[in-house]
């Protein structure tokens, strides 16, 4: 799937299948919540109402209010790729929050996931 292909998508979808990739291994929704409040700088209310409105992925992270300076600490590799070699901006936080979901259903702690 190429990029715009991603960005164009409904944050709500994407978020769905994070969450279902969580909770099938025993993870909650308030666990990704976590993580993507962490990343992102969003507040719990302000992504419920992304969650409410039609806002694509892209632009979710476009206007995430804090981006987390320690997201540049997450490490791996995602879809085949190495995260930190991400070149294009925009999918590399998108991957930094996929990684942060696999780590999670992985069973990674929190603190370590969170990079405490």
């Amino acid at each position: 799937m190429d990029s715009e292909k991603i960005y164009q998508m409904e944050f709500s979808r994407v978020y769905s299948l994070l969450v279902n990739k969580a909770e099938k291994k025993g993870r909650t929704r308030q666990e990704v919540d976590e993580v993507t409040r962490w990343l992102t700088g969003y507040g719990q209310a302000e992504l419920e109402r992304m969650l409410e409105t039609p806002v694509t992925y892209g632009d979710f992270f476009r206007n995430a209010p804090q981006l987390n300076e320690n997201r540049k600490l997450i490490k791996g590799v995602v879809c085949g790729v190495r995260v930190e070699d991400i070149k294009e901006p925009l999918m590399q936080e998108i991957r930094y929050l996929d990684k942060l979901v696999d780590e999670l259903a992985r069973g990674k702690a929190m603190d370590k996931i969170l990079r405490r």
